[in-house]
């Protein structure tokens, strides 16, 4: 009945979890049987893993028009590769740094395979040869972005395994290697395909945003995960104004500094959400429109969930369900994006304690987003809703509320924001 609950107070969620589960995924995500079963054996092989390594992006991604998806797949499979080599504690530090930093080599060697990974995802690199393979058949000018990324992103990768990340500045490159790196590969790819202009691959600064935005609000929603698992992504510049250990922050009577922390570095997050705006105003295909937007769209949402909120040292903090239907559904076109970052920085702004040592700052960098966003008819047409409607809601709320428990693995796993 908590749950029951809980709908009732968001009627709007109701709906819009209804009309995803009837149909309305359509629009964001094609049906994944005809699009696993384009192509040779290979190619079907490299769908079948993405979706097994990741039903969330597998969503995303064979959404995407023509053989931009391919290279995509591809793409996404590399770095997976690549990314199970580095989370892989039982690879010695001696082999695991050439190996890191070599690994794009292997994707041309047709026979290289590594059958030693501890890793859940190891199938990746035991069947690495149905991957290279297929990379080796992308057109020349796929096969060279993702070569380039992924030598860069294994030298980053190397750097940083016996390094913590201690500057803001470390911070920004640290992110930059594992999630401004796609960012600015998938651009290329963008623009390879000729589904985007030029300048969509050329601007590497706004494509590093994009990753960057969404690799922070990983790294600052997850804290306590990581902290449980003896990881520490929370840059020392930041957190040592705070405390002595960063684990001090999940203490009890810590709370209230281990809030401004958390303020502070929502801040620097919020400093790249201008660049999102350009970078989206900037694409023509809707199928890349959507790819883009989607996550960006919840990374805000979980930004405004997560500011001087105390539960982010308790347990986790995640957008609710129907929310997450609702901005997949509504983050279709730049204006609608506006208005969606225009209401969450709002609220952010709502909630800024006066007594904060960074409010200033975030007030700062909300006025810059509000100049970008200013609200228009999308924003007051996503939250109008009549006393008709909300009555029929609640209805469907007590008719429903079990039914919609039992949602779809794949779709609720795409709907928490990321799994980057």
């Amino acid at each position: 009945m908590e749950l029951l609950r809980k709908w009732l107070g968001h009627p709007e969620d109701i709906y819009n979890l209804l009309r995803f589960k009837m149909g309305g995924y359509r629009t964001v995500m094609p049906r994944m049987d005809t699009v696993s079963g384009e192509g040779g054996c290979g190619l079907r092989t490299c769908y079948r893993y993405l979706n097994q390594t990741s039903r969330s992006f597998a969503a995303v991604i064979q959404a995407l028009d023509g053989e931009l998806r391919h290279a995509v797949c591809i793409f996404y499979l590399v770095l997976r590769a690549l990314d199970t080599v580095e989370d892989d504690m039982s690879i010695p530090l001696d082999v695991k740094v050439p190996m890191l930093q070599e690994f794009h080599s292997h994707l041309y060697q047709p026979d290289w395979k590594f059958t030693e990974s501890k890793e859940k995802d190891r199938q990746v690199l035991e069947d690495f040869p149905t991957i290279s393979m297929e990379f080796r058949n992308l057109s020349k000018v796929y096969q060279d972005v993702i070569s380039d990324i992924c030598h860069k992103m294994g030298v980053g990768m190397a750097e940083f395994l016996e390094k913590k990340v201690d500057s803001q500045n470390e911070w920004d490159k640290y992110c930059h290697y594992v999630a401004g790196l796609v960012g600015i590969g998938l651009s290329r790819l963008f623009s390879a395909s000729e589904l985007e202009d030029a300048i969509v691959g050329q601007d590497t600064d706004l494509a590093n945003s994009m990753g960057l935005f969404l690799q922070k609000t990983n790294i600052i929603r997850d804290y306590l995960e990581d902290q449980l698992e003896g990881r520490e992504f929370w840059p020392r510049e930041v957190w040592s104004r705070y405390a002595k250990k960063l684990s001090d922050l999940a203490k009890p009577e810590n709370i209230d500094v281990a809030v401004q922390c958390l303020n502070e570095l929502i801040t620097n997050a919020l400093h790249h959400v201008p660049d999102v705006l350009t970078y989206l105003s900037r694409l023509k295909n809707q199928s890349v429109f959507n790819f883009c937007a989607i996550p960006q769209v919840m990374a805000i949402a979980t930004l405004a969930a997560c500011y001087n909120n105390q539960q982010v040292f308790r347990g986790v903090v995640k957008i609710r369900k129907g929310q997450a239907v609702t901005l997949m559904m509504d983050a279709t076109n730049i204006q609608a994006v506006k208005a969606i970052m225009y209401q969450y920085v709002e609220e952010i702004y709502q909630k800024i304690p006066s007594t904060d040592p960074s409010s200033n700052k975030t007030q700062q960098v909300i006025a810059s987003i509000r100049a970008m966003s200013l609200p228009g008819s999308p924003m007051a047409s996503r939250h109008h809703y009549s006393p008709i409607y909300l009555s029929c809601a609640m209805l469907l709320a007590a008719l429903s509320w079990q039914y919609l428990s039992t949602l779809s693995k794949a779709t609720e796993e795409y709907m928490q924001a990321g799994d980057n």
